[in-house]
């Protein structure tokens, strides 16, 4: 369309078109989608046309923005860029839910959990890095909260601490959040999310132990285990205790954390990981902690695990030649967009959602 374009704020858009010439360059006949009501299923099986529709396009142009906002709070703060390979040669989180694949004579190789092993060696190096790019999880999981690929934001770096983990991934959650709010308030009008929660949103972020968590949880009447880790409705409680606040969930038990988390010195049970829970439901959407740096104890960590001494062994290189304290964090992007945009389900917060029962279109 041609025409002069003028200020209207009766129009949905803000603005108005005095057409003046019309050009046609298809005829669409009986398109799919209508004004009426669909279904989920009916839905997603045609995203590839749903995407046009203003909801969706709102929730894509609120994704971008977030992955530039991340991305340029760390460059800002001096990180790296370097990109790790999505196949890999053995698990990172564990080994039930690894996607499989044949590498030609060398057999068996995977894609990638994650690409923080690779970040622990690029940080050995250039101090700073990050890695952001797509990852899979082979889990049989139908929540809302679960996809079996999506994309991660992984920033690693030497002599980072808990503490630093914990500052580096709150402030990058509230200046992401403000990002949003300056650049996105159309987009957030058009998904009628409720602003002021966003708003509220400041750090420092309430801080507690895994032990102090069970203890809320138990007083809410949530049964949970002394090490038992969270499910759906610990996490939704523990989000909504704080006043509408992310928590930040420290000194996890190392029964149910990763092979190279360090333990914490002053109680070898407990590891030096934290997780960020976001409030209105939305769970864990950010995991990390210390590394081992110790070469005999990651090790036997190893050992313990059962994991491939062979596989690791550029891994316990790190330890071996020149190690220092270190550490990371990841943040899930299709759950921070889902937080942030108000969505119910992580499906619409990616273009092309992998789910268990879903590779198509």
């Amino acid at each position: 369309m041609e025409g002069e374009v003028r200020k209207d704020e009766r129009a949905p858009s803000g603005v108005e078109v005095g057409v003046s010439n019309v050009k046609l360059h298809q005829l669409s006949e009986d398109y799919p989608i209508t004004p009426k009501e669909h279904g989920i299923d009916f839905l997603l099986q045609r995203r590839h046309l749903w995407l046009r529709s203003r909801k969706q396009m709102a929730i894509m142009r609120i994704r971008s923005e977030i992955i530039r906002a991340t991305c340029d709070f760390l460059y800002e703060r001096g990180f790296i860029r370097m990109d790790t390979p999505i196949l890999t040669p053995a698990a990172c989180e564990g080994t039930t839910t690894l996607f499989e694949v044949e590498y030609f004579d060398l057999g068996a190789a995977y894609l990638s959990q994650s690409g923080q092993l690779y970040n622990e060696a690029n940080a050995m190096g250039l101090g700073k890095v990050f890695c952001f790019g797509p990852t899979f999880r082979a889990e049989k999981s139908k929540t809302r909260k679960h996809l079996n690929e999506f994309w991660m934001l992984e920033p690693e770096w030497a002599y980072a601490e808990l503490n630093d983990l914990i500052e580096n991934s709150s402030e990058l959650i509230r200046y992401t959040v403000r990002r949003i709010l300056e650049t996105r308030r159309p987009e957030l009008a058009i998904l009628e999310r409720d602003t002021k929660k966003l708003e509220n949103v400041n750090t420092p972020f309430p801080h507690i132990t895994f032990s102090e968590a069970v203890g809320i949880l138990r007083e809410g009447g949530l049964e949970i285990g002394d090490k038992e880790d969270f499910g759906a409705p610990h996490e939704e409680f523990l989000g909504d205790y704080f006043g509408g606040q992310p928590v930040v969930v420290t000194h996890w038990p190392k029964d149910i954390k990763a092979f190279y988390m360090k333990r914490d010195g002053k109680d070898d049970d407990v590891v030096l990981g934290m997780d960020i829970i976001a409030p209105e439901g939305y769970g864990e959407i950010v995991g990390g902690s210390q590394r081992e740096d110790d070469f005999d104890i990651l090790l036997k960590r190893i050992r313990e695990e059962g994991l491939p001494e062979e596989v690791f062994e550029w891994y316990l290189d790190l330890r071996k030649y020149g190690s220092v304290p270190h550490g990371g964090y990841g943040l899930g992007l299709e759950r921070f967009v889902g937080w942030i945009c108000g969505v119910d389900h992580v499906r619409e917060c990616i273009a092309y959602p992998r789910t268990l029962n879903r590779i198509f279109p």
